[in-house]
């Protein structure tokens, strides 16, 4: 860890920062919540009904429908139902990948741009090692991609959606990206269908990789409904789950918004801090939405709640002095360190104690009790990096960029979260944990794009507060350069991280999938919700129409 150089200067005339924050957008709207009834066995029967034709389609054998084979697992994915049916997608690419690869996994194919880069895509995110070189039959004689491919909009948003996928030396995806990102934006000004337009719309504000699933879900569930030629019985299946998934985790909203609001009464007694816990359950939702996921996002909610708490602690509101004091309580660990702390460290030090307590007796019961450990380490080692950061901006220090990124990746929260992500999972192993704690590229990679992301969006508001030095004042110090180019290099960075998230979910990967989506999905949610402004901390714009989308709005209700 780092520590301030002795020839830093404290600030001994700094007072205590206050960030005036919002008041929360939804106020008391979840704790009003009832959730209804079981489903009745009419409902369950259409379910499983509708279930059983995805299933057989998907079974069925391939034949010459290899093209409508594609297809169909990408809308089940698009339309957010792939986690029922995640065994027969494994068993059918496996076919697909036998049928369609040569050696050196080069896929044969036809021209079809469209499918050929829905196939590369299909296999790739499930794994596979395929070749990206099978793109450069589509360049013409000067090197560059044939431009009348333009004209097959189809073909232009599979390659672009094919080219997020892209690692490290892959020129000709990168090129794949460029190519179809202008040739994209270029034809919304020509006359496309209302259908197309749409789809061309939102593909170029976010992309289906680098999308929350959840929230794709919504979108592809109204195109495909659009879409004259789709299946009646999938799209039923899938506004049925969305709706049947929507009551639980509203269910689930409205008990950590009754402990945030009623039990800790953060707005009275903590008003510094931003009060969001709707948006943190929003958060999680984008790390995993499925059902058998239910006890690990109740115990993210609230360590989320805590997070925040603690990240305006030491990033707007606490002394120096006694940032240090806590930081010494969380070392020690310890209910009698509460005498040393003020008011409003004392709940948030109770709270933390309380909850690791709550998950430890929810571990005893599944024999896994030593899983706390590692929680409490990245805990640790979390408010390190926060105190570490508090210590800068007391000395009026900016780092060099590497320096900050060592320290301020794990300040981010995300290697914290991803601990936590773990922790209420069903398949966790000790082994899981000891790796997740180890620093790998994966990790490294979400908490960079979580840093940088938030550090471009954040960094003008936080600067006229009173704000530890950003990535962008550490960068534009040490390269003696502009705001902008800044900027830029720091995006390139995010790219790169990107790349380094592709490239260790390919197999064979250093764990299973399963916990290495957590982490992908992580990254998904800054994605989403870092573009062109903090939505976390400034919450009444399209993070109040996101949570509309998945958690108020009743979109395919009565559709059975």
């Amino acid at each position: 860890m780092s520590n301030v150089p002795h020839d830093a200067k404290p600030d001994l005339n700094s007072t205590r920062c206050t960030a005036n924050f919002h008041p929360t957008i939804w106020g008391h709207y979840f704790l009003s919540y009832v959730p209804s009834s079981t489903e009745d066995d009419s409902r369950i029967k259409q379910v499983q009904i509708l279930k059983e034709h995805v299933r057989k389609i998907l079974v069925s054998p391939i034949n010459n429908n290899l093209s409508f084979k594609l297809n169909f697992i990408d809308t089940i994915q698009r339309l957010g139902v792939s986690y029922h049916f995640e065994q027969e997608i494994d068993e059918l690419l496996l076919q697909i990948y036998d049928i369609s690869t040569k050696d050196n996994n080069i896929i044969g194919h036809d021209d079809d741009l469209q499918q050929l880069a829905l196939l590369f895509r299909l296999l790739r995110q499930r794994g596979y090692r395929i070749s990206s070189n099978v793109f450069y039959k589509f360049k013409d004689q000067t090197g560059n991609f044939n431009e009348r491919l333009a004209n097959d909009i189809q073909g232009m948003m599979s390659l672009y959606e094919a080219s997020q996928l892209r690692f490290h030396g892959e020129e000709i995806l990168e090129e794949a990206h460029n190519f179809t990102h202008i040739q994209l934006s270029k034809s919304l000004t020509t006359q496309l269908s209302p259908y197309l337009e749409a789809q061309v719309q939102h593909i170029l504000v976010q992309s289906f990789h680098k999308g929350m699933p959840r929230l794709e879900a919504t979108y592809n569930i109204s195109f495909y409904q659009e879409d004259p030629s789709h299946d009646k019985y999938l799209l039923s299946f899938a506004k049925v789950d969305f709706d049947i998934l929507q009551k639980l985790h509203k269910k689930e909203v409205s008990s950590v918004t009754k402990w945030w609001i009623k039990d800790l009464n953060v707005s009275t007694k903590l008003p510094f801090v931003r009060d969001r816990i709707v948006e943190g359950s929003f958060w999680i939702l984008g790390v995993y939405f499925e059902p058998q996921h239910s006890l690990a996002r109740r115990i993210m909610l609230k360590i989320v709640g805590i997070l925040t708490i603690i990240d305006d602690m030491y990033d707007a509101y606490g002394t120096i002095d006694e940032l240090e004091l806590f930081t010494n309580a969380i070392e020690r660990w310890d209910i009698c360190c509460l005498d040393d702390l003020p008011e409003y460290m004392k709940i948030c030090y109770t709270t933390l104690l309380d909850c690791f307590e709550e998950i430890e007796e929810e571990m005893v019961k599944k024999e896994k009790a030593y899983y706390i450990k590692y929680a409490k380490k990245e805990m640790k080692r979390l408010v390190q990096a926060q105190m570490t950061q508090a210590r800068w901006f007391h000395c009026n220090y900016t780092p060099i960029v590497d320096e900050y990124m060592q320290v301020t990746t794990i300040s981010s929260c995300y290697p914290m979260l991803i601990i936590i992500s773990y922790i209420g999972m069903r398949d966790t192993t000790e082994e899981i944990l000891i790796w997740a704690t180890s620093d790998p590229i994966i990790v490294i990679a979400a908490s960079t794009i979580c840093r940088i992301m938030d550090d471009i969006v954040g960094n003008e508001v936080e600067q006229e507060r009173g704000h530890v030095a950003s990535s962008l004042e550490c960068y534009i110090k040490q390269h003696n350069t502009s705001r902008k180019d800044a900027i830029d290099q720091l995006r390139k960075m995010v790219d790169n991280a990107w790349k380094d998230i592709n490239e260790a979910c390919l197999n064979p990967t250093q764990v299973p999938m399963t916990f290495l989506k957590p982490i992908v999905n992580l990254a998904r949610v800054i994605d989403v919700l870092y573009k062109d402004e903090d939505n976390y901390t400034n919450a009444g714009g399209v993070m109040k129409d996101y949570i509309q989308a998945l958690l108020v709005n009743n979109m395919f209700t009565n559709i059975i």
